[in-house]
């Protein structure tokens, strides 16, 4: 929203595509090393229902994270009248808390282990859902509470990003990918969900129903995982 302000909408979609070309090459350079043997391996072994269950946690968190970032400038603007540069500042603290989650998670993982730090994040983030419906039109609160939110659920984030990748080392390729569709499946969900909480009860109960879900991604996370089978055959490629 930044850039858009100050350099108008089209420089969001120039920025994009030239990110989107440097991560391009990146990632051939990245994964042109990883071994073929990895490619022909059979990764599900009976499985598929355990990781499915795994990877809906990212599910019901992004539904938490989206319901309402995606409807925020709009929930804004109604509740709390907020001009352009107030919702980019309130954007602003938010993709700051987001970037510092990130960061900081690498580091909480290795340390307190990224089981433990990805439930009691989720913990955390359903406390902040609850803060933000209550303090949502209390002025100038709303920006530590947007950075607070992102901070806690990006660090959460990665931290079962790690955690899927420690439980199911033998499948992480597949599993890393299902967890992305798993991502994109719950912005989907949490948009329409969203649109439809607003539709029928307004902006103001959005935090709340954002707050249900992440106790249900916390429910999920809970289950416990079995160590994964090392395959017992490799094809030769």
């Amino acid at each position: 929203m930044l850039l858009e302000h100050f350099l108008g909408w089209r420089s969001v979609f120039v920025i994009m595509a030239v990110i989107g070309a440097i991560l391009a090459v990146v990632n051939f350079n990245t994964w042109k090393y990883v071994p073929r043997i990895y490619l022909t391996r059979n990764l599900f072994e009976g499985n598929l229902l355990r990781i499915l269950g795994s990877v809906s946690v990212t599910t019901f968190w992004a539904i938490s994270m989206y319901a309402l970032y995606v409807y925020l400038g709009a929930s804004l603007y109604s509740e709390n009248r907020f001009s352009s540069t107030e919702i980019a500042l309130a954007i602003t603290f938010y993709g700051i808390g987001a970037v510092l989650g990130s960061l900081i998670s690498g580091q909480l993982t290795d340390r307190f282990g990224e089981r433990n730090i990805s439930k009691v994040t989720l913990m955390f983030l359903t406390l902040i859902f609850v803060c933000l419906g209550i303090f949502f039109t209390s002025g100038d609160w709303i920006y530590f509470f947007l950075f607070l939110w992102a901070l806690v659920g990006y660090a959460g984030f990665t931290s079962y990003q790690a955690r899927l990748a420690v439980e199911y080392s033998y499948e992480r390729g597949i599993v890393m990918a299902w967890n992305n569709t798993a991502l994109y499946i719950g912005i989907t969900l949490g948009s329409m969900i969203g649109g439809f909480v607003i539709s029928k009860w307004g902006y103001s109960f959005l935090p709340y129903v954002c707050s249900i879900a992440a106790v249900l991604s916390f429910v999920l996370s809970t289950q416990k995982v079995k160590e994964t089978k090392k395959a017992s055959a490799v094809s030769d490629t």
